[in-house]
C-alpha cells in the first residue's frame, strides 16, 4: 500500500490556511496515518505554528520541508503567497527524515549528519531515494550535492530543491519535524519497495562554441580558453551581459548532456564572471539561450521524461521542482507550466512542488546527481 495526500490552500492567515490544508489531507487519507511529508511554505506565514498544527495532527510524522518562491499543487495549481503538503502513508516504504545544521560552517559534516541520521532509523540497509530541501544562500549549493553524495554515494538519486524567500535575498528557512531552522538541510531517504522515476528539461539550447574554464575560484570565473570570461560572451552577444536569459550550459560527462548556470557581471572593466553556484575548472561550457514558449514546454518534456523511464504500471504521485528565474523570466505565464504539464498526467494523481532557487537531480538514470538551474525537474512516486 502506497496512499499520498495532497493538501493546498491561499488563506493568509496561518492557522486557518494549515487548518484548511490538514482537513484536505485528512479527507484523503481517511483512516491511514502518514509516515512522512514536505510542507512548502511562502516566506511570510507563521512557520513554527504550520508545523506545530501538522505535528498536532500526526504526532510521529518525519517531516521536512523549507520556504519558497512559489507553490504547485494538484489542488490550486500555480499559487504564490499560499501553504501546500504533501504526505506519504505506506507500510511497504520506509521513509526517515534526517537534519543537519551549520552547512556554512562545514558542508560536508552537516549532509553526513543529516544522512546517519535518517539511516540509523531504518531497518532497511538497501536505500533508494533522497530527497533534500536545503538551504541555498548561505552555502554554494554545489557543496550541499557534493557532500551528499559523499555520504550516500557517487550516484545515488538525490533530488530536491533549494530553499527560497520570493526573491528577497535575504533568509530562507527548512522545516524539520517541529523545526524551522537556517543554515540547514532536512533529507528524507526512502527505502524498501519504492518505485520511481524522474525527468529533466530546461528548454535553453547552446548557442555557442564548446569552451573550456580554464581559471575560476568558488563562484567566479575568470577564464575561458584562457581569454578573460566575459570576453567569451562578447564574441556572441555583441556587449549583452551575462543574464539568466543567456546562462552557460555545462557539459555532464556521464549523461551527454548539460545542465546550466545563472551567471552575471559585477563590473565589466574587469572582466570575471559571477556564477549563483559553482563552476569547477575544466568544465565545458556553452553559451545557451532560450524563447519563453521553448522555457514552457520545458516543462511538458520533464514529465513526458519521468513517464517514459518510470518502472511500474501507473506512479501514485509526482512531486515537482522548478526554478525562481523560470518564474522570473515567464511572469504572468508562469501558471502555463503547471497547464501544460497536467495535460499528460492522470488528473487523479497527486501532486505537490515549488519553484526553487536550485534544482536538484540527476541528468539521466544512473547518472551522479547535479545542480541545476532554471530547469524543471519531474519526480515520479510509486510501489512495487
Amino acid at each position: 500500500m502506497f496512499k499520498v495526500a495532497v493538501g493546498h490552500s491561499n488563506d493568509p492567515d496561518s492557522y486557518s490556511a494549515i487548518t484548511e490544508v490538514l482537513e484536505q489531507c485528512q479527507i484523503t487519507l481517511a483512516e491511514n496515518v502518514p509516515a512522512a511529508g514536505i510542507l512548502f511554505a511562502a516566506i511570510d506565514f507563521e512557520h513554527c505554528l504550520l508545523l506545530q498544527e501538522i505535528n498536532r495532527a500526526f504526532p510521529e510524522i518525519e517531516l521536512i520541508g523549507c520556504t519558497t518562491d512559489a507553490e504547485i499543487s494538484s489542488v490550486l495549481e500555480f499559487e504564490q503567497d499560499s501553504v501546500t503538503l504533501i504526505l506519504f502513508c505506506s507500510d511497504e516504504i520506509e521513509i526517515h527524515a534526517g537534519i543537519g545544521k551549520g552547512l556554512s560552517q562545514d558542508s560536508i559534516k552537516a549532509t553526513k549528519q543529516a544522512v546517519e541520521q535518517a539511516q540509523a532509523k531504518s531497518n532497511l540497509k538497501s536505500h533508494k531515494l533522497c530527497l533534500t530541501t536545503p538551504e541555498s544562500l548561505t552555502t554554494d549549493g554545489t557543496s550541499i550535492v557534493d557532500g551528499l553524495k559523499l555520504a550516500l554515494g557517487e550516484n545515488f538519486p538525490i533530488l530536491g530543491g533549494l530553499a527560497g524567500d520570493q526573491l528577497r535575498l535575504s533568509q530562507t528557512y527548512q522545516f524539520f519535524n517541529q523545526e524551522v531552522l537556517s543554515d540547514s538541510i532536512p533529507i528524507l531517504l526512502f527505502s524498501g519497495k519504492l518505485l520511481f522515476s524522474h525527468g529533466v528539461a530546461n528548454g535553453w539550447h547552446p548557442i555557442s562554441r564548446k569552451a573550456v574554464i580554464t581559471k575560476a575560484d568558488k563562484d567566479i570565473i575568470y577564464e575561458i580558453d584562457h581569454q578573460p570570461a566575459l570576453d567569451f560572451y562578447d564574441d556572441y552577444l555583441g556587449g549583452l551581459l551575462p543574464s539568466p536569459e543567456y546562462p552557460l550550459a555545462v557539459l555532464d560527462s556521464q549523461a551527454n548532456d548539460f545542465y546550466t548556470r545563472v551567471v552575471h557581471v559585477k563590473n565589466r572593466e574587469i572582466k570575471n564572471i559571477n556564477c549563483l553556484a559553482r563552476i569547477p575548472e575544466k568544465s565545458i561550457v556553452q553559451i545557451a539561450q532560450a524563447s519563453r514558449q521553448e522555457i514552457l514546454i520545458a516543462a511538458k518534456t520533464s514529465i513526458q521524461k519521468a513517464l517514459k523511464t518510470y518502472p511500474g504500471t501507473e506512479p501514485q504521485a509526482v512531486l515537482l521542482f522548478s526554478c525562481a528565474a523560470r518564474r522570473q523570466l515567464l511572469g504572468t505565464s508562469t501558471n502555463l507550466e503547471y497547464q501544460l504539464a497536467k495535460t499528460i498526467l492522470n488528473q487523479a494523481l497527486p501532486c505537490c512542488g515549488f519553484y526553487t532557487y536550485g534544482e536538484i537531480s540527476p541528468l539521466e538514470i544512473a547518472t551522479s546527481s547535479q545542480l541545476h538551474h532554471e530547469t524543471f525537474v519531474t519526480l515520479l512516486l510509486g510501489v512495487e
